[in-house]
């Protein structure tokens, strides 16, 4: 089973509240860290200008091309759900390798400031899977623009849309998200 993220970029307003409350519910300091990011897309002229956001977490890819370039096998991904997770006593750190952070295309692994941080990223709230509860961000969401849990009933549910305005799909990668996407004035690329 795979678990993965719905958005629904037509609803989305770009308000940052699911980055707040994932930077809240997870105690990170303020700094260079943010396992979600909301990515504002502008294109176009007046009188046609296109606007949208983006919700960039770590996607928990099929295929994590983070896992696969970590030279210490710190980032593992679940067999039972398929959730990516580091375990930062087995990190090298960022002095030390970083090798996590440039293989990713979605900028999902971070790394916090100090000396020689382990690397850091969205683990799909598992504290609050173990609870029951969807993660943080869609529970925060004030347009409900997201939604979380396994990928097939997400597909049944919403769709098999791969693709959304500033979004490029790695489909060696498969990451595990599932789009609304605003329009098709946008041509997205394939890696």
């Amino acid at each position: 089973m795979q678990y993965g993220f719905y958005f629904d970029q037509t609803r989305c307003t770009g308000c940052y509240t699911c980055c707040v409350a994932c930077k809240d519910w997870h105690d990170l300091p303020a700094g260079p860290a943010n396992w979600l990011r909301v990515q504002s897309i502008e294109k176009g002229e007046y009188p046609n200008p296109f606007v949208a956001s983006l919700f960039v977490p770590c996607y928990h890819c099929g295929d994590p091309a983070c896992r696969n370039a970590c030279p210490a096998d710190a980032i593992i991904k679940r067999e039972k759900d398929g959730i990516v997770i580091v375990n930062p006593d087995e990190c090298l750190g960022r002095d030390s390798c970083g090798s996590c952070q440039d293989a990713c295309p979605y900028h999902a692994p971070q790394f916090a400031g100090g000396d020689d941080p382990p690397m850091q990223k969205c683990d799909f709230c598992l504290d609050r899977w173990e609870e029951g509860k969807k993660p943080i961000c869609v529970e925060a969401c004030p347009m409900r623009a997201l939604d979380a849990g396994p990928l097939p009933a997400l597909e049944k549910k919403y769709g098999k849309v791969r693709e959304a305005a500033g979004f490029v799909y790695a489909s060696s990668l498969n990451p595990s998200i599932i789009f609304r996407n605003k329009g098709k004035r946008l041509k997205n690329k394939t890696l």
